[in-house]
């Protein structure tokens, strides 16, 4: 039987599903969390096989002994997974120290993690990638805007969404953000691209290869809705581009992926850009070596009438899966704002979209700022009727 230790299993609030999937294949789930057993949802309680509650999973040493402990009373570690970016570093050095060689260690993390290192990847993929500038000082800044010319791009080379990410247009912004960027970040400056978010989301198996492919496009600039406190609106694709499917296989290939559900992010261009390609084209953006965040499974579950909690579990497992893709459809994430008004209620959205809507709620707080505060996911048959479902919900008084 194999150990599996799930690091942070009650966030987000749905990953207890991956774990359940992995106790029905067999496995000794063993989570590691900072919140108190009693408090966790009976769902999850009922996936695992033993948690180990910490003050803090902040604290490494206390996530170091809880590892150690369950070692001593289980045996060897076969996998350690958090499936989340905010964790994707300290995982890798807990299995490292704890000799767990099915993922990331700790030497792969540079080139999955600092966004300067992902583009000679990508580019090895043969996909374009934007010009950069490792942010030094205001002399070295102006000196890149004479190569590239404004606007710009300035987040972290190591950061998780669209933290600290802002849009420079001219040289007195470019002073205010040298003034104000936080010193102990290493900043990424990067040219302009005028495109759509689109991504490649696979389950990989140990040889890597895809088990399962799809993808989704975001309707809504992740660093407009954080900074400016917009609407989200994203959705998972009824049928994977032949394109973006073709550079998601050379990513994993370029990036050596193996046994793990990815995120890999591009633009597709909306204009021609010298030096990067023709309008409709792809263009490389980010790696994610962990599912999209948020409710984004749950979205590729009703999207294509599947379970990719199973399949991924399956991958570690068995190293494939029999779980079948049924029908597919579009399906649309709209994420509503508390401190704007909207023309329809709540119930009158949900009223509206009986026969379409999969899930609606609140949002936590720890993920409102980038996702907003009140969410709807729906399905559609086609593009027109999600296009619609946007314009009806998010109209404002």
């Amino acid at each position: 039987m194999k150990n599996v230790v799930f690091i942070s299993p009650n966030f987000p609030t749905n990953y207890w599903q991956f774990c359940r999937q992995l106790k029905d294949n067999g496995m000794n789930v063993l989570g590691i969390g900072d919140q108190p057993y009693d408090e966790l949802m009976q769902e999850l309680k009922d996936s695992l096989t033993e948690y180990y509650k910490v003050d803090s999973l902040e604290q490494s040493e206390e996530v170091y002994r809880a590892i150690a402990f369950f070692i001593f009373k289980y045996g060897r570690i076969d996998w350690l997974e958090s499936n989340n970016e905010y964790w994707l570093e300290r995982d890798a050095r807990f299995r490292t120290d704890f000799n767990i060689r099915s993922g990331f260690q700790i030497e792969d993390i540079p080139r999955i993690k600092y966004k300067s290192k992902m583009k000679e990847f990508y580019k090895k993929a043969g996909i374009p990638v934007a010009r950069y500038h490792l942010v030094d000082d205001l002399e070295g800044c102006l000196d890149f805007i004479e190569e590239v010319g404004y606007p710009v791009i300035a987040k972290p080379d190591n950061g998780v969404g669209a933290s600290h990410t802002i849009k420079i247009t001219n040289d007195e912004e470019m002073h205010e953000f040298i003034m104000n960027k936080w010193p102990s970040i290493t900043y990424i400056m990067e040219e302009y691209i005028n495109g759509v978010i689109c991504s490649y989301d696979a389950i990989i198996d140990s040889k890597g290869e895809p088990m399962f492919e799809t993808g989704n496009v975001t309707h809504t600039s992740l660093m407009d809705v954080v900074n400016e406190g917009g609407n989200s609106t994203y959705c998972i694709l009824k049928d994977l581009p032949e394109d973006t499917r073709v550079a998601g296989r050379a990513v994993v290939k370029s990036f050596n992926v193996k046994s793990r559900f990815v995120h890999f992010e591009f633009f597709r261009l909306l204009d021609d850009q010298e030096g990067l390609g023709k309008k409709g084209e792809i263009v490389a953006l980010e790696v994610n070596m962990r599912p999209s965040g948020g409710f984004t499974p749950d979205m590729i579950n009703f999207a294509h009438s599947t379970d990719v909690y199973k399949i991924w579990a399956d991958m570690i497992a068995f190293d494939h899966s029999t779980k079948p893709v049924g029908s597919h459809q579009f399906c649309a994430f709209a994420g509503l704002r508390d401190d704007k008004h909207y023309v329809m209620s709540q119930e009158e959205v949900l009223e509206k979209y009986k026969d379409h809507m999969k899930m609606s709620g609140r949002i936590p707080d720890v993920l409102s700022n980038a996702m907003g505060n009140q969410f709807y996911i729906a399905t559609f048959e086609t593009e027109e009727e999600m296009n619609q479902f946007y314009k009806t919900v998010l109209e404002m008084k």
